[in-house]
């Protein structure tokens, strides 16, 4: 069997070739003329044809049949090692971590979070989307996104981690409420804040309107402040613009939902796992914060 070819025998013959001879090889190569006639001679021998044919002084050559053959291969065999060489030199390109959050997470506080990590993990790139629950379980039944943060029903399904989240209900604080209908400033079909108020005035037997939707949270809020409509919102989405309803105002101390981290997959890329753990440290701080 034909040994392995060693790539720098190989560099000799293409330059002997290219050169036209064995002294301008070496000045190429910046090796002594003996190195590469020694180098190709050795070559021959890993190849067992001769290669290259010689002239009377020794210094000139040009390549044989088998020579021929061999050098399309050397040429190909050297650019693939440059290549090599040059990839292991490039720095590693980023890792795409796919992200999924709450369309009323997706502001400064997330902003926050992700340009910190940015700083932190250079070596990966966050390509952020967001999104509410029902939307968001989609996406990760989907394969759309790798981790999301989803706001839910305590308990409901596994997660990575889970924080709870405080609800308040909030009127604009000079805003009358209406006995009926209510009227509502809510977000869109599949937000657990606008199935919770829905529920919840049901159960009470109120009747309802909706007053204003939008997609953002700060449509909401503005909405609220305005006297549009009331609305069921997270602690700290609530404004010096906002007064927070009790039962004094016939709405009762809401049961508090939670935040969870899930995962697209159960084995997850080290890069996934990095953003998930960053998540879990990061995100708990901001929650506590708002407590």
């Amino acid at each position: 069997m034909m040994p392995p070819l060693d790539a720098d025998l190989l560099r000799s013959f293409v330059a002997v070739v290219d050169a036209g001879g064995f002294t301008r090889a070496s000045e190429r190569l910046n090796l002594t003329q003996s190195t590469v006639s020694q180098q190709i001679r050795k070559l021959e021998a890993a190849a067992g044809r001769q290669l290259l044919t010689r002239d009377r002084t020794g210094s000139g050559a040009q390549p044989t049949e088998p020579g021929e053959l061999l050098l399309g291969y050397a040429r190909r065999i050297l650019a693939l090692s440059a290549e090599v060489q040059e990839a292991m030199r490039a720095p590693e390109a980023p890792r795409t971590v796919r992200l999924g959050v709450p369309e009323d997470f997706a502001g400064r506080r997330l902003i926050e979070i992700l340009s910190a990590f940015a700083r932190d993990a250079p070596q990966i790139r966050l390509d952020t989307i967001s999104g509410w629950g029902a939307d968001m379980r989609r996406r990760l039944e989907a394969g759309e996104v790798d981790l999301a943060l989803v706001k839910r029903e305590p308990g409901e399904g596994q997660s990575l981690a889970v924080w709870p989240e405080r609800l308040l209900w909030i009127a604009g604080r000079t805003a009358r409420i209406e006995a009926a209908p209510v009227p509502l400033a809510v977000f869109p079909p599949g937000c657990i804040y606008r199935a919770r108020i829905i529920d919840a005035l049901e159960r009470q037997g109120r009747s309802w309107r909706i007053a204003y939707a939008s997609q953002g949270l700060m449509g909401v809020q503005a909405a609220v402040a305005s006297g549009l409509g009331i609305s069921l919102l997270s602690a700290d989405a609530l404004l010096p613009e906002h007064r927070r309803l009790t039962t004094q105002d016939g709405f009762d101390e809401p049961r508090p939902t939670e935040l969870a981290l899930v995962a697209q997959a159960r084995r997850m890329a080290p890069a996934v796992r990095s953003v998930a753990d960053f998540l879990t440290h990061v995100v708990g701080e901001v929650v506590l914060r708002q407590d």
